[in-house]
């Protein structure tokens, strides 16, 4: 016995889906825009990448990639000019004492772009994931009913009371069986056999048949023969 059940589609969905959307398309558009106001800052303080960098030598720095090979080369002419001391090593009377601190700042707020930077790339993929996953719950949660042909259920689809499925059946029980009596074994013994009786017709000894046993007299008593 077969009967129908009907899914419909969860309520609430679409609306979470729409939200989702949404605030993916925010989330693009502040990391869209917070890039735009770090290159421009960037780009604003006509810094160049020196010739001696290991990288975009001579490029304008207005990305992260320019902003961070600047700052390496920083680093390593404070470096050179503090003979491999830091800024808290020098002593205070040293005359590249201040040289060495405003390299440290600009090595600073160079990185600090780097991380910006990485921040807007970060909340743009966020906001890429949040759009795919909302039109995806859009697109389930907007499909038609399905009817399925469940076996075993009631007609309203009920799946949760017992009484609705297929009673299990008791395996037949073996009749019982009596154990076969064992068999009987066969007799050894042999019946005896009678003595010879001599002086035959022939000579011989012949077998004299075994004795009878005397007849019982009639009941109420026979009066016995006269002498």
């Amino acid at each position: 016995m077969s009967s129908t059940v009907t899914v419909h589609p969860a309520k609430g969905v679409r609306g979470i889906g729409l939200v989702s959307v949404i605030a993916g398309i925010v989330m693009i558009l502040a990391g869209l825009g917070v890039w735009v106001v770090v290159s421009q800052t960037l780009s604003a303080e006509e810094i160049t990448v020196s010739d001696d960098a290991s990288m975009f030598a001579g490029q304008h720095v207005s990305g992260p990639f320019t902003a961070y090979a600047q700052a390496e080369v920083i680093d390593m002419h404070a470096t050179e000019m503090a003979d491999g001391k830091t800024y808290a090593q020098l002593d205070q009377d040293d005359p590249v004492r201040d040289s060495v601190m405003d390299a440290s700042f600009l090595r600073a707020s160079l990185f600090t772009s780097v991380v910006a930077f990485g921040v807007c790339a970060l909340v743009i993929g966020l906001g890429i994931m949040f759009i795919l996953l909302g039109s995806a719950l859009r697109k389930l949660a907007g499909g038609p009913q399905v009817v399925v042909d469940t076996p075993g259920l009631s007609s309203g689809g009920d799946l949760s009371h017992g009484e609705h499925l297929a009673e299990p059946v008791e395996p037949a029980r073996p009749a019982p069986t009596t154990p076969a009596p064992p068999p009987e074994r066969p007799s050894t013994r042999t019946p005896p056999e009678a003595p010879p009786v001599a002086g035959g017709p022939t000579g011989g000894t012949t077998t004299q048949p075994p004795a009878t046993p005397p007849e019982t007299p009639p009941a109420g008593g026979t009066s016995s023969p006269s002498a």
